[in-house]
């Protein structure tokens, strides 16, 4: 895979990341669960993120391991799968805490 093809992927995932920004700004937690087109549009740019971070070749990775490369992808596969089914109070916690984060990390890995 050559460089341009693994960027393509941290777009989709600041763009999904900022899409989540976006749909739940000025919410609380309760304002979340109870709006079920924000809360399945939000799961939704969650898995896409976790299916981008699948392709991001493991030297990438590597370079940049502060990045939860794995937790992105073991959270894809819990919402796809639906293991044990969706906690909300995690599902706030990585909304507001994590994808916050998240996408200061990809825009910058995306500005190098």
């Amino acid at each position: 895979m050559s460089d341009r093809e693994w960027q393509f992927y941290i777009q989709d995932m600041i763009s999904c990341s900022e899409k989540i920004l976006s749909y739940t700004a000025d919410m609380t937690q309760v304002d979340f669960e109870s709006s079920s087109l924000t809360y399945d549009a939000t799961i939704r740019n969650i898995e896409v993120i976790g299916e981008a971070a699948t392709h991001i070749p493991p030297g990438i990775r590597d370079q940049y391991p502060e990045v939860p490369w794995r937790m992105m992808v073991a959270t894809r596969n819990q919402l796809i799968h639906g293991y044990l089914g969706i906690d909300n109070d995690i599902l706030w916690n990585i909304v507001s805490e994590n994808i916050p984060e998240l996408l200061v990390q990809l825009e910058e890995l995306n500005n190098k």
